[in-house]
């Protein structure tokens, strides 16, 4: 059977218009704290949260830097370094960041060890 009823394309306008429709639809159906697009911590700038990322930041500007005065222009090499000492001075932060979290990690889990050796020792004595 010979089907000869015409296909309904859609026109150039509704192409244009599908992806702000699908857009809207799914924004309606996801909460208001997460991105439409699914991307929640996305970053345009660059991540400065993560330190080997910040280091190589760092050490790429010191190196720029050199080149710079080397070529005889120590504007240019100014400039680097200010850029250097930026990814230097956050670098120092998430260090001591990662240092704090650690230590509180740390006193955290004494405490729940001292927490379960005293359960274990009040168990033991209840039982005797």
């Amino acid at each position: 059977m010979i089907n000869n009823r015409r296909r309904n394309f859609r026109s150039r306008q509704s192409k244009n218009n599908f992806r702000r429709r699908n857009e809207s639809i799914v924004s309606n159906n996801v909460s208001n704290n997460f991105n439409s697009n699914g991307n929640i911590n996305f970053n345009r700038n660059g991540s400065t949260n993560n330190i080997h990322v910040v280091e190589k930041a760092m050490q790429k500007y010191q190196q720029l830097a050199k080149d710079a005065q080397s070529n005889g222009d120590p504007v240019l090499s100014q400039n680097y370094l200010q850029h250097a000492d930026h990814y230097l001075r956050r670098f120092n932060e998430l260090i001591e960041k990662r240092d704090n979290n650690f230590e509180k990690n740390k006193i955290s889990e004494k405490a729940l060890s001292e927490k379960n050796d005293k359960e274990s020792e009040d168990l033991k004595q209840s039982s005797s």
